[in-house]
């Protein structure tokens, strides 16, 4: 894909899911998904809005459906660390639309679990103001891109309304959010996605440098939700030219939306007040990247499984009718 291709596709982008297709079942719409809630599924579709620091401020086409196809590709090679919730039959290639896919219910832990193995994006700016990560000090010296002895947790609230908290673990335990035995669980199953996820990547030559993952209870069960190491949840760089690069001083080679968070800051914008209008050719050149993210984690070409809208729409009220009720 180029540039003038998704230039091209601007106008295609899917703004979300047509209020008809949920069949008059409740619809939560958060910033990127919308959410078709039945008593016992979700059917989850990937819109192509695009969010930065906890606001919705455009959209690029692709988004939805590489977001979804990746975190699907994911939570297939992670199953065996922790259960995903996944349907069987809910995948998107087996739904047959790229942007969905139908999920069993869970209650969610209120907590995003964030796992870095850097010194990176908002732990660079906490640890350069002189402050904790996440109630982490880390030696003084350290330099950004820096890569830290071992993976470490940084999780953060998920409070409605206004922007994420940085926590400890210990103060979640502390203050009841979670029970300790249960987010003893969840800092184990986080840290083997991570490594995972870093095992993966290196072999399609990238570093997963830091993603979040959100989890739940369902049947009882810690089981991982949302979406997993998809490049809006997770920071990758190209491995062959970071050690380069680092020791210049010089900002890595990303595959994520990163680049984006960065033009807005550069404009006085970190979600607060009143954001930039986003030009079409930033939109066009951050569709690519999604794009080229797919490309080089799946390691297959990506080609739109469909571009009629108004035929998707169709079939998520079908799987609405047959699945959801």
């Amino acid at each position: 894909m180029t540039e003038a291709s998704a230039l091209a596709a601007l106008a295609r982008a899917y703004d979300g899911l047509p209020e008809p297709a949920a069949r008059g079942l409740p619809v939560y719409r958060g910033k990127v998904r919308d959410v078709v809630r039945g008593a016992e599924r979700l059917l989850l579709v990937a819109s192509d809005r695009l969010s930065a620091f906890d606001r919705v401020l455009s959209t690029v086409p692709f988004k939805g459906e590489v977001l979804t196809r990746i975190a699907a590709w994911w939570f297939a090679r992670t199953a065996d660390i922790v259960p995903n919730h996944v349907l069987p039959g809910g995948s998107p290639s087996e739904l047959g639309i790229g942007r969905a896919a139908l999920v069993r219910r869970a209650e969610m832990i209120p907590v995003e679990v964030v796992v870095r193995g850097y010194l990176a994006g908002s732990a660079w700016r906490d640890y350069e103001a002189g402050r904790a990560v996440s109630g982490i000090e880390f030696p003084r010296g350290m330099r950004r891109d820096q890569r830290l002895d071992g993976p470490v947790l940084t999780p953060s609230t998920k409070e409605e309304g206004a922007h994420d908290r940085p926590v400890s673990g210990a103060e979640i335990v502390r203050s009841g959010l979670v029970p300790g035995r249960l987010w003893a669980e969840v800092e184990a199953a986080a840290l083997a996605l991570f490594r995972r996820g870093q095992e993966l990547a290196a072999r399609s030559g990238l570093i997963l440098v830091d993603t979040k993952y959100e989890f739940g209870l369902a049947d009882g069960r810690l089981t991982l939700a949302d979406e997993i190491h998809t490049p809006d949840s997770s920071r990758y760089w190209i491995a062959g030219s970071y050690e380069e690069l680092f020791r210049a001083g010089e900002a890595q080679r990303e595959l994520d939306k990163e680049p984006f968070r960065r033009w807005l800051m550069e404009r006085g914008f970190s979600g607060d007040g009143e954001a930039p209008a986003i030009p079409d050719p930033v939109r066009a050149l951050t569709a690519l990247r999604y794009v080229q993210a797919y490309e080089r984690i799946v390691g297959e070409e990506f080609a739109p499984m469909s571009a009629d809208f108004q035929a998707e729409t169709e079939v998520l009220a079908r799987i609405v009718d047959e699945r959801l009720r």
